[in-house]
């Protein structure tokens, strides 16, 4: 039996492969719900950014001070909404290390949505080029991990009420 989803109290993060719209989602939840938006993105070390600017995927190595990093802001801050990839269990699991009660939010949509999202970006410094990497390194959420899958379908605003419905729900999260 999957465990309850609530958000109530509990720290968000909203994952996803890069240029699925973590971020832009994450922030118009933190909005709506009137909680801090932090994105992972701003947490990774010079080393890691210059690897992923050369177009050089992340080794699970470069990811765990990264992870930390991302975990002791979800444990500083009482109910952040956290913009974060975290593709695999593992990092899940690192991440639930300091903050047990995370919900995760994975936003999931075609690769090719994705890559045309990512091609549209400007000013980032992960490459469209890397996109492959992270599709292959995905993991979806496991039925026994606290979260959501929502399909990137729509504009932000659609997808944004779809998420702040499905946690408020039956779910006790109150709708702001």
């Amino acid at each position: 039996m999957a465990p309850e989803v609530s958000a109530a109290g509990r720290p968000i993060v909203v994952m996803g492969v890069s240029g699925v719209g973590k971020s832009t989602v994450g922030i118009e939840l933190a909005r709506r719900l009137g909680l801090d938006f932090i994105d992972a993105d701003d947490l990774h070390g010079p080393e890691n950014i210059a690897k992923m600017s050369a177009g050089i995927p992340l080794v699970d190595a470069d990811r765990w001070p990264w992870l930390d990093r991302v975990g002791a802001a979800l444990a500083a801050d009482p109910h952040p909404v956290v913009a974060c990839s975290a593709l695999r269990r593992s990092y899940r699991d690192r991440l639930r290390a300091t903050a047990p009660e995370t919900v995760f939010v994975h936003l999931a949509a075609a690769p090719a949505r994705v890559q045309a999202q990512s091609e549209a970006r400007e000013g980032h410094f992960m490459p469209p080029a890397l996109l492959q990497s992270q599709i292959a390194t995905l993991e979806p959420l496991a039925p026994d991990e606290r979260g959501l899958t929502v399909t990137v379908d729509a504009e932000p605003d659609e997808l944004v009420d779809r998420i702040v419905g499905l946690l408020a729900g039956e779910r006790g999260l109150p709708e702001k």
